[in-house]
This record gives structure tokens, sequence and C-alpha cells, in this order.
């Protein structure tokens, strides 16, 4: 009988890992399944696909078969003593299996009639929400489109509409899972889920970093030289900050729990950018050269070494 190479069958090399192989069946045996196909030899190729995925997708089946080492597709195989051939010798073909897979391995497969049974793929789509609706959680109707197969069995585009609860805290590139809404399942395996990846959109005064939330906050040189308290924006609404005497551009100040929410919420880390205003007319310019007077200092003295 011929040698059947199973990982050129699904397309893997001998190395595939047990997630490769099985998104290669997945992906084959949807391209070939009888009620979907229009290729002339899609059921011989999805017969071949799952007796393939059947051996490989066992540990105990795929290290038998890798025992008998990688021969040339088509080459003349003869099984060695004690395989499987003595199951089929006893008890004849045991289902809808080749020749070389009941040599190897005789009675181990599915029964006659039965079919390889797939999970449907799991969809993936993106959906942008603000961050303000990812603070407050929101509802978003999606359109959605999906292959179906109708009465007569023939595969159709068909567009569906779901509500989708974006729950509050969702933060930038978490992926929220909506069951049963992929595709459909193949031989009476269930559907795929739906994987809505959600990013958020860019706001204007807001930058997040998981749940954390930063924000930039322009101050005036005597507020961060003195010590002050300032309004500052939250997504909860404003609240009351107290500027350290003595910051400086950059110092960064933590509002606790004012960040997205969740468990534990995010912090809100607000980033003193001091503002220094123009020397716009001639008594501007005599503040500015009375303070250079009696406050001298050196900010790159560091750097002259």
């Amino acid at each position: 009988m011929e040698y059947k190479d199973y990982y050129a069958s699904l397309g893997v090399g001998r190395k595939a890992t047990a997630d490769e192989i099985k998104r290669a069946y997945r992906r084959l045996a949807r391209k070939y399944h009888p009620d979907v196909s229009k290729e002339k030899d899609a059921e011989e190729r999805f017969k071949e696909i799952g007796e393939a995925y059947e051996v490989l997708h066992d540990p105990e089946k795929r290290a038998e078969y890798d025992a008998f080492g990688q021969r040339k597709p088509g080459e003349q195989f003869r099984p060695p003593p004690g395989s499987g051939s003595d199951f089929s010798r006893s008890g004849g073909h045991t289902g809808d299996h080749s020749d070389f897979f009941e040599s190897l391995f005789g009675g181990r497969g599915p029964g006659r009639g039965q079919t390889f049974r797939s999970r449907g793929f799991d969809t993936m789509a993106q959906i942008e929400v603000t961050l303000e609706e990812a603070y407050g959680g929101t509802s978003r109707n999606v359109s959605m489109q999906r292959m179906e197969v109708d009465a007569q069995g023939r595969p159709q585009q068909k567009t569906r509409q779901l509500a989708i609860r974006i729950p509050a805290g969702v933060t930038d590139g978490q992926r929220i899972r909506v069951p049963a809404q992929g595709e459909p399942g193949l031989g009476g395996g269930g559907p795929g889920d739906l994987m809505l990846e959600v990013r958020l959109a860019p706001h204007r005064f807001f930058r997040t970093e998981g749940r954390d939330v930063r924000l930039d906050l322009p101050v005036t040189p005597w507020e961060a030289a003195l010590g002050h308290s300032v309004r500052v924006r939250t997504l909860g609404g404003h609240v009351n900050l107290k500027i350290p005497k003595g910051s400086q551009t950059d110092t960064q100040l933590r509002l606790k729990g004012r960040g997205l929410p969740g468990k534990p919420p995010g912090d809100q880390l607000v980033i003193l950018k001091i503002m220094t205003p123009l020397a716009a007319d001639a008594a501007a310019e005599a503040l500015y050269e009375k303070m250079a007077a009696d406050l001298p200092m050196n900010p790159r003295q560091d750097m002259e070494g």
C-alpha cells in the first residue's frame, strides 16, 4: 500500500505544535467541507484531512506514526508485524479510513458512518469606544457578516445585528468574548465565538496605560515654586489637587483610584508642565531681569563638567 504523509496533508512540518496542527486542520476543513466547498475533490480531501488530523492531534497515534520515520508520499509501505493490521484482519475495515490508517491503527478510529466534527472558527473584529464610554460602560449595536449554509446546502454571506455590552473599565486592546457568534461548526460541531478587540479612541486630554490614566497639567512658575491648590479634570469629574512647593516640570502626582474602574481600579497620574509667560512688554521684561538678578541659578550646571 502507499505511504501517507499526514503532515503534508495538513500543510505543516513534522515539528508542528498541537496548536499549529489544530489551526491547519480547521482552515482546510472549512475550505473542503462538502457542504460549502465547490472543489471537485472536496469530499475526498475532507476525509484525507480528517484522517490526518485524527492521527496528528492524538499524542499516542502521532508517536506511533512518527516511529515509522519520514517517507515520500506514495512510496510503497509495508506495516511491521504487530501493528494495527492485525486488528483489521480480525475485525475487518472499521470506518471511513484509508488502508494505510487501518494497517497502523486498526479499529482505533471512529465507527463507520461517523463524521469528523469541528467547532467553528472564532471571528475577530475591532470596536472603537471613547475613554468616557470605557470608564462608564456602554452598549453598541454591531453589524457582522457570517458564512451560513441555506436549506439547499449553498453557502451564503448573511449580515446580523448584535447588541454588545461594553463593561465599565475596559482597557485598550482588551478582548470581549461573545459566545456562539463566530463561524458555524463543521460536521455538527458548535459555532465559534466572536472576539471583539476594544480600541480606545484618542482623547484630547488623557492617555492610558492599562487602567491608569495620564494627564499633562499646565501650571504657572509661581504655582510650582510656591505651591498651590488647583482644579484638575478626571474621568469622574473635577477634583482639587495640591501642587507641592518647589515642583518642577514633569513632576508626577498621583490621584489614587481616579483611573479606569476595575479590581483594583487604576490611578490618574498628573504630570506638571510649567508654562513660562511671554515677556510681551517692557514691564514684563523688567520683572524677568529682576528675577534673574534676585534668583541666580544655572540649570545646566550638571552638564558643564
